[in-house]
């Protein structure tokens, strides 16, 4: 499984995973919809939005929690 990482552009991820926007919703984000997520990371769109160190790391694991069932079904 490849681990989705702060690092990561945002506009990577949602190419590879369009689920893992049910996620940035969760955390009241809408970077999936933003100008920025083009030439974003995952951890800079976050940081921009005002979330904590801590709330970054909550993101980043139901990212992966995510990324890891899509995987499990095939998707």
């Amino acid at each position: 499984m490849e681990r989705i990482t702060t690092e990561m552009p945002i506009n990577d991820l949602l190419a590879k995973h369009p689920s893992a926007v049910r996620v940035f919703l969760a955390h009241g984000l809408h970077c999936f919809g933003c100008a920025a997520a083009v030439s974003e990371n995952i951890g800079q769109g976050a940081k921009a939005h005002g979330l904590s160190d801590e709330q970054v790391a909550k993101l980043i694991d139901e990212i992966n929690e995510v990324v890891e069932e899509d995987e499990k079904a095939g998707q």
